[in-house]
């Protein structure tokens, strides 16, 4: 287990290193398979209806570039079209606890309108939030129920959604965050896509290409 979670501590902070550094502008061609993204092999099941492209950010709470992503990603998830689902997926990086707590704020449907204080309390404030007084005594500040946190942070579904999340995050091959799944077939992230933006530019290209295989 301590190799495990070295192993994906290193990956993570590899990715973060390879993030900062984008791609030339020049490269503006079609986004190539083995550069920008990959293919997952095999190709993963999704979990949305019939006629719905599923996208699924991998990330964790303490890392940076998955903070410096967020406000883009957030802007981008707004103007999605009707026929893609979002859904985010917190790997088991670092500190299991923040895992827990984006798993016990899903489980009370909070993690959405969250997530951006809780990335904010991290890497602004300087919280690590690593422990279950400092979780709640910030999210009381935003109108959660310190008992119903900790009634389903100790839950049997918040420790189904953990075993869940490390079995995807196995099954893409997730090796450093943020990353992105595209349909179950595709994996994309900023250190291949070169930028931010770029990451969101493949994303745009990968939808489009399984709408229309979809036609």
């Amino acid at each position: 287990m301590i190799d495990a979670r070295r192993r994906w501590m290193i990956a993570a902070a590899t990715a973060a290193v390879t993030a900062s550094f984008a791609r030339p502008a020049a490269a503006q061609d079609a986004p190539r398979e083995g550069r920008d993204y990959r293919l997952v092999r095999p190709p993963q099941v999704t979990e949305v209806p019939a006629g719905k492209i599923e996208v699924i950010e991998f990330f964790w709470y303490g890392c940076p570039h998955c903070n410096a992503l967020e406000p883009f990603l957030v802007d981008w998830v707004k103007k999605l079209p009707a026929d893609v689902a979002f859904r985010r997926i917190h790997v088991p990086f670092g500190d299991r606890r923040h895992q827990q707590l984006f798993c016990t704020l899903e489980a009370m449907g909070k993690a959405d309108a969250l997530g951006d204080k809780i990335f904010r309390a991290i890497h602004v404030d300087h919280d690590r939030l690593d422990t279950v007084d400092k979780m709640t005594a910030l999210l009381s500040r935003y109108g959660v129920d310190r008992k119903q946190f900790v009634d389903t942070w100790e839950s049997f579904a918040v420790r189904t959604k953990m075993r869940r999340a490390a079995q995807v995050s196995e099954a893409f091959g997730v090796d450093g965050v943020p990353a992105m799944a595209i349909n179950g077939k595709y994996y994309t992230s900023p250190s291949m896509a070169g930028s931010n933006q770029g990451a969101l530019r493949v994303m745009d290209w990968l939808i489009a290409q399984e709408r229309r295989a979809a036609k």
